[in-house]
């Protein structure tokens, strides 16, 4: 019985809305650079302009920023009839198609910037879409059925962006880009049907105070004010971008310079760039800070609508939790990065000895639909055990599906364990990062739920940055310690009975053994394990306190 009331929240008809509103934020966030970037080039425009195009993508990074206006304001004339959330998504995905139009009707070869204005105006309408989207689905169900929305959410996103990716391209092949463009903006009624069968969200946000008050009104020196502030947050948000994104194009048009002031021949070499990129979003956030501090001892109606703006949803989620607020922010930090550091597969499966052909058809044919399997089961259990019991169970599954890759290691270049592998990795990751959404949802508070969400949405992969750029490192450093009968040397027996392509390439790559080179990479994996046991001590300390307390992920929204 219990059973099927997890399986029964999939047909309810908030989790069918959520698959539209899923498809419709995936749409537009290929649309404005991936795909857009071949048109780019059947046009003839070099690699080097192209690149400007992922500035469209910058809203993605840091749409945080403005997620407070989509607390605190109504939409004139649609609010009154959908609904605070509703009428936001609506009037976005408005925002969207009529980018998208516009991008159809013109021609980049011959009118570049125009198409890069409406480019970077579908991405700031479709991130702006993103913050509603979240926010209403937070406020338009209990927590119990947030894991059967974030599943059903990422299933309209991938499917968008087959639509995006493939069709897109297949239709620009067959009738030409602008028809391709024009049915692209026209798939956005998906998201405009699922925004009108949506039913209101049941926790109305709480207005946030207007500035003013006793603050006393000095336009002048209040307009002045607020374009220093204006300018401050412009230029945070180009350098929390550049982080982010790992791009430095934005540190481009912030410097006025080609290079950045010589930055951005460093921002992609490793193993120094990811501590530029994360130092970058450090730099960018105290920027932001500063941009929302009142002035010393003088209160300004720009300083005080700042410090509530950003201040109070901060405050709220501080003042909820307490002491817990730490861990909390660390365990959503940390509770991915076990996945986050495998940014060494492709070499690592090439290495053992698999073709390009068979890597790509397993991880993403077959990869695909495990990760979808996963988020079905990260649903499911959100909706039967609980939040809190079924992120523990995520905390566990992250790092123990590394140990599969272990195992993959000492089996050569067996296609069978390739899929055993890869399934059992990506379904572990489905699972844990719909966990993880569904955790975040709940921590968010009536009146805050889209700054609170964005802020969390963008933070909480930043660790993997730092620790991810290491992981080659790791590998050769192991494997020439394993030549040199370190403690990795205890690995070698594993690889007696390997066949010989198995390593044999990427060995003299790294100049070592091949067995050498097999031991480095199950030290890497091990060391992959160790850092999700982090999240699993984290994991167990927080559930812990945080089952105890009330209100909370399990504690339940009115529905």
């Amino acid at each position: 019985m219990a059973e099927r009331q997890g399986l029964k929240v999939y047909g309810e008809r908030r989790t069918l809305v959520m698959l539209a509103l899923g498809f419709a934020a995936g749409l537009p966030n290929l649309l404005v650079f991936d795909t857009l970037s071949a048109w780019l080039r059947d046009e003839g425009v070099s690699l080097a302009v192209i690149g400007f195009f992922s500035l469209a993508t910058l809203a993605y990074s840091a749409k945080f920023l403005w997620a407070p206006l989509v607390d605190r304001f109504d939409v004139p004339g649609l609010t009154a009839r959908l609904g605070h959330r509703r009428s936001w998504m609506l009037a976005a995905q408005v925002a969207v198609m009529l980018g998208l139009g516009l991008i159809a009707g013109g021609d980049p070869g011959a009118d570049l910037a125009r198409t890069a204005a409406f480019a970077v105006f579908v991405g700031f309408a479709g991130a702006t879409q993103d913050i509603v989207i979240d926010a209403w689905r937070i406020e338009a169900a209990d927590d119990s059925r947030q894991g059967a929305l974030a599943a059903a959410y990422q299933w309209g996103y991938r499917i968008a962006g087959l639509v995006a990716g493939g069709a897109a391209l297949a239709l620009a092949e067959a009738a030409g880009w602008n028809l391709s463009y024009f049915a692209m903006g026209g798939l956005m009624l998906v998201g405009m049907a699922g925004v009108l069968c949506a039913p209101r969200e049941t926790a109305r946000p709480a207005p946030l105070p207007r500035a003013g008050g006793a603050v006393p009104a000095r336009p002048g020196r209040d307009a002045a004010e607020w374009l220093v502030r204006a300018l401050v947050l412009l230029g945070a948000a180009l350098i929390v971008g550049a982080g982010l994104s790992g791009n430095p194009f934005t540190l481009t048009v912030l410097t006025f310079s080609d290079d950045a002031l010589g930055l951005a021949p460093l921002w992609t070499r490793a193993p120094g760039a990811a501590y530029l990129q994360f130092g970058a979003v450090i730099l960018g956030l105290g920027l932001i800070l500063l941009a929302c501090w009142p002035l010393p001892g003088r209160a300004t109606r720009p300083g005080q609508a700042l410090q509530r703006a950003f201040g109070a949803p901060l405050g709220a989620f501080f003042g909820e939790f307490g002491r817990l607020a730490g861990p909390i922010l660390a365990l959503i930090c940390v509770y991915r990065l076990s996945d986050f550091v495998l940014n060494i597969m492709n070499p690592f499966y090439l290495d053992l000895g698999f073709s390009k052909t068979e890597v790509a058809e397993v991880r993403k044919v077959f990869g695909m639909v495990m990760t979808m399997g996963g988020v079905f089961l990260g649903g499911w259990a959100v909706a039967r055990l609980g939040v809190l019991r079924a992120l523990m169970i995520g905390a566990f599954a992250g790092p123990a599906s590394n140990l599969v890759y272990a195992w993959l290691a000492v089996q050569g270049p067996w296609l069978p364990a390739l899929f055993i592998a890869i399934g059992v990795d990506n379904l572990a990751s489905g699972y844990a990062g719909t966990c993880l959404i569904a955790y975040m949802s709940g921590l968010t508070s009536a009146g805050f739920t889209a700054t609170q969400y964005a802020l969390f949405s963008s933070l909480y992969a930043l660790p993997g940055k730092l620790i991810a750029s290491q992981s080659g490192r790791i590998v050769e450093g192991a494997a020439r310690a394993a030549e040199a009968g370190g403690l990795p040397a205890l690995l070698l027996p594993l690889f007696e009975r390997l066949p010989v392509p198995a390593f044999a390439e990427g060995a003299a790559k790294a100049g070592t053994s091949a067995a050498a080179l097999g031991a480095g990479y199950v030290t890497f994996f091990l060391y992959s394990v160790a850092i999700g046991l982090v999240a699993i001590v984290l994991c167990l300390v927080v559930t812990a306190r945080q089952g105890q307390r009330r209100p909370g992920p399990d504690a339940g929204r009115a529905v």
